[in-house]
């Protein structure tokens, strides 16, 4: 049976996958916002309807997706028990809560549905969603139904279970928006060799890429280059003597992660001095706390 989607919320995550559910093939049928005339824009962009209800929404779809803020979230699902939601399945696209949410709406099935990928323009994203992951939290009832739509699109699906979802949010944090902070420290660092923040981002960004193109094709043992690697004590000391505060903290903490790779990639190599440098706390944490904050 073809289902037919609609989407309470007409922002980003909105905008994006309306559209790229709709070029797709799955079938759209539009809006509704509390704001008409982003319902509008957000039709005119998936070539769908403008609703000015949720009543009228929910009675022609089959799932709708709710993508609002994870603030706003609850409110919209009170907002769904005045409409006939019989045997509609409900999804909200929150990386950190779970389908739980939904536990006290009768009549329907709630799950979430996440795609692992930081949507930052509403109107350009959706051409980037092609090797995106996307994970589903739910109950068994539809879930195969919900992972199929994805599918039909050509994503891969992994389901997830509710009480992970924050911690699964959190992994996804870590490696995009934590990636910024990363980045931050180091134009931080090139700014105190004398580098204008434009130079410093212009020769970090291909560093950056690079890095993570290998991993595309490598595992993190065959991408893990450096210092660490190549078990090169001597320069890893010289860094944490330049380094102070929250960046020296940051650079020892990330060092035992890459630490972990390299014994991975070098079994035969003995890695213990390196290990005394990085897991030696006496060497920073005096400095840390009387002069880093």
């Amino acid at each position: 049976m073809r289902m037919r989607i609609g989407f309470i919320g007409a922002g980003k995550v909105g905008f994006t996958l309306g559209k790229y559910f709709a070029v797709n093939g799955l079938d759209v049928a539009g809006y509704y916002s509390r704001n008409y005339k982003s319902a509008e824009e957000a039709a005119a962009f998936t070539c769908s309807e403008a609703f000015d209800s949720i009543t009228r929404l929910a009675g022609i779809c089959d799932i709708i997706f709710l993508t609002v803020t994870d603030g706003n979230i609850r409110e919209v699902a009170e907002s769904l028990k005045r409409a006939d939601i019989s045997d509609r399945i409900i999804c909200h696209c929150s990386g950190a809560l779970s389908s739980e949410i939904f536990s006290d709406i009768t009549g329907c099935t709630g799950y979430s549905v996440h795609p692992f990928f930081a949507i930052n323009n509403k109107y350009d994203s959706y051409k980037e969603l092609t090797s995106t992951l996307f994970t589903i939290e739910g109950p068994d009832t539809h879930r195969d139904c919900v992972a199929s739509l994805i599918r039909q699109c050509g994503n891969k699906v992994i389901f997830i279970q509710p009480d992970m979802k924050a911690r699964y949010h959190g992994a996804a944090v870590f490696a995009s928006n934590l990636l910024m902070g990363l980045m931050e420290t180091a134009v931080d660092e090139l700014a105190a060799c004398g580098f204008s923040k434009e130079d410093a981002l212009t020769a970090i960004y291909p560093l950056a890429l690079n890095n993570l193109k290998h991993l595309e094709n490598n595992s993190l043992e065959d991408s893990l280059t450096g210092p660490l690697e190549r078990n090169d004590v001597s320069t890893v000391r010289k860094h944490l003597g330049c380094f102070k505060g929250d960046d020296r903290m940051m650079y020892i903490l990330l060092s035992r992660k890459a630490l972990e790779i390299a014994k991975r990639k070098n079994s035969d190599r003995d890695y213990r001095e390196m290990e005394d440098l990085l897991y030696d706390n006496s060497h920073y944490t005096y400095e840390y706390e009387t002069e880093g904050r």
